[in-house]
């Protein structure tokens, strides 16, 4: 890519936004608030052109003369994203020349509200935005935004995709005008719906067996598909407790049931589960297209309850509440402590993989079995914005539009062809990883190359142009067999879900204190041994009356109904 000029948009302590951009888009003139126009100048002068994918998308004349500047968050550990392999070759594949401001997402976090109020200083777009649907709508109102489906005639393999899966383009549109202003990621491989599996060591647990310590199991049972009821987990996880499991001459190193509470994966959902709930870290989830807060309902007390006795006979590790995800992946190496845990593959987690089994579900006292639904989405909106002072924004959008070509859409999600990926395909004509440099690991090499971002990678690319990560593999295949088939039919994942002002007001003004009622209520419940009946009570009529479970429940109804009538 070229590199004809790169300022700097960080801001130090107490300043503004950088001055002057100096390209032809976001130099603070009017650029093209109106809508696309008649492309005509731009394709004599500049040779534009948007619907050959591999043509480039401007001539020589073009390349050198329009440049765009966008700003983007980025990994610690990424590459400068204008020295990153991927956006040289997209540079040499359409000659839209853009020069990156990365800085870190502390850093845009802080800077974010000074770019959206500096009108004469704003680069042409943001990548990595985190737009939320409050603020996309606000800034729509005041014609920031450029509203990006006004130029889907310029962006072909977008358009296609959200021809086809209009439950896509339904997650983006914003419902006061039925525009939409920010591009997605869509990463679709059926993980992030269940993010735990339940992980046993099995050299432990026939130990225990062969002590004649659980009930009705075997040691020829202990392999990967294991059925444990919460008795015989219970029988299990004393054993470990009490002895010296992995004969350090110690009893007091074993962890008998560890995961990391409230993280994205890993966490305790899974345990409410024996008492036939699907909870997950909102506790909300969608049964039979209906909204449903799992703490309504009485089980969540008697599932809390049976929990919280777990963590006073010391059968939970109680470091599991307060330790962070890098932790808990750290404690799990050398020494064998862990007796059983939830993520999503032993061998992120432990030394020794080999001697854990994954387990389906456990079993709760009635004999229910259920999994974790969450709500992490596949379809992320809010990636990118283009602000309305871009001159020529339907340039810049045909080349966002090529991220969506899968071969692209691979490399931009885990790197380039030469670096991550072999130069060659494998015979079904896939994208095939090389081996990982000596002394990296997988997500350093990614994370070190790949953009992350706007991409489109579904079942045609990985039935067609790419292969999975081997790990990746490993945790579908795992959840195929040990997790979906767990979940009722009608439960499902709520959706990115577009709200109107009024109920994002709703949302505002109640949602934040309804998560922190909830969240500090569990944690002295489970830390401190359940809770009473009477203090039961009293936290079900405060979710309705002072923190406004209802309205907020309705306001997520109201938008699902939308979202599934396509309005």
């Amino acid at each position: 890519m070229k590199k004809l000029f790169k300022q700097s948009f960080a801001v130090l302590a107490g300043a503004i936004v950088s001055a002057a951009l100096l390209t032809a888009c976001g130099n603070g003139k009017q650029g093209n608030t109106n809508g696309p126009g008649d492309p005509a100048e731009l394709v004599s002068t500049y040779g534009f052109q948007w619907t050959d994918p591999s043509k480039v998308i401007l001539n020589e004349k073009g390349a050198k003369e329009l440049h765009f500047n966008v700003y983007s968050s980025k990994n610690a550990s990424a590459l400068d994203y204008n020295d990153m392999q991927v956006m040289e070759d997209l540079f040499k594949q359409t000659n839209v020349d853009v020069s990156w401001e990365n800085v870190s997402e502390s850093v845009y976090s802080q800077q974010k509200n000074l770019i959206f109020g500096n009108a004469d200083n704003r680069p042409d777009a943001i990548y990595h935005a985190g737009m939320s649907a409050g603020e996309i709508i606000k800034y729509a109102k005041r014609k920031v935004l450029v509203p990006i489906s006004d130029y889907l005639d310029y962006m072909p393999n977008l358009k296609k995709i959200l021809e086809e899966r209009p439950d896509i383009k339904k997650q983006l549109i914003n419902t006061e005008d039925g525009k939409f202003y920010s591009l997605p990621r869509i990463e679709e491989m059926g993980l992030l719906q269940n993010p735990n599996l339940l992980f046993l060591n099995k050299e432990w647990a026939k130990k225990a067996v062969e002590a004649g310590a659980v009930e009705r199991l075997s040691a020829e049972d202990l392999k990967d598909g294991l059925s444990l009821d919460s008795k015989q987990m219970e029988q299990l996880l004393t054993y470990f407790k009490d002895n010296d499991m992995n004969g350090n001459g110690r009893t007091d190193d074993e962890r008998p049931l560890s995961f990391v509470y409230n993280n994205w994966q890993g966490n305790q959902c899974d345990l409410y589960g024996m008492f036939g709930l699907n909870d997950n870290l909102e506790h909300r989830v969608i049964v039979n297209g209906k909204v449903n807060y799992t703490v309504l309902d009485d089980r969540f007390k008697t599932a809390t309850n049976f929990i919280a006795g777990w963590v006073t006979k010391g059968l939970i590790d109680k470091v599991s509440f307060e330790q962070s995800q890098d932790n808990f992946l750290a404690n799990g190496k050398g020494l064998e402590t862990y007796g059983a845990f939830y993520w999503w593959e032993s061998e992120t987690v432990v030394s020794n993989p080999e001697h854990y089994i994954v387990c389906n579900p456990l079993a709760g006292p009635d004999g229910s079995r259920t999994v974790c639904v969450s709500n992490n989405p596949e379809i992320g909106t809010g990636e990118v914005i283009v602000f309305s002072s871009c001159k020529y924004p339907e340039v810049l959008l045909a080349y966002f539009d090529r991220y969506y070509d899968p071969v692209v859409s691979a490399q931009i999600n885990y790197g380039p062809i030469g670096i991550v990926y072999e130069e060659e395909r494998d015979k079904d004509g896939m994208l095939v990883q090389k081996p990982l440099p000596e002394g990296m690991t997988a997500d350093e090499l990614r994370l070190q190359n790949a953009p992350l971002g706007i991409i489109y990678l579904s079942d045609y690319a990985w039935n067609n142009v790419v292969n999975m990560e081997p790990r990746a593999k490993l945790r579908l295949e795992r959840l195929k067999a040990n997790a979906t088939p767990f979940v009722p039919e009608g439960v499902v994942p709520c959706p990115n879900l577009q709200f109107t002002l009024e109920e994002l007001n709703t949302l505002g003004s109640y949602e934040s204190n309804l998560n922190d009622y909830i969240r500090t209520n569990m944690i002295v419940w489970l830390m401190k041994g359940g809770v009473a009946d009477a203090d039961w009570e009293n936290f079900k009529n405060d979710l309705q009356g002072k923190v406004k479970i209802g309205d907020i429940q309705k306001v997520y109804q109201d938008a699902y109904d939308r979202y599934l009538e396509g309005k």
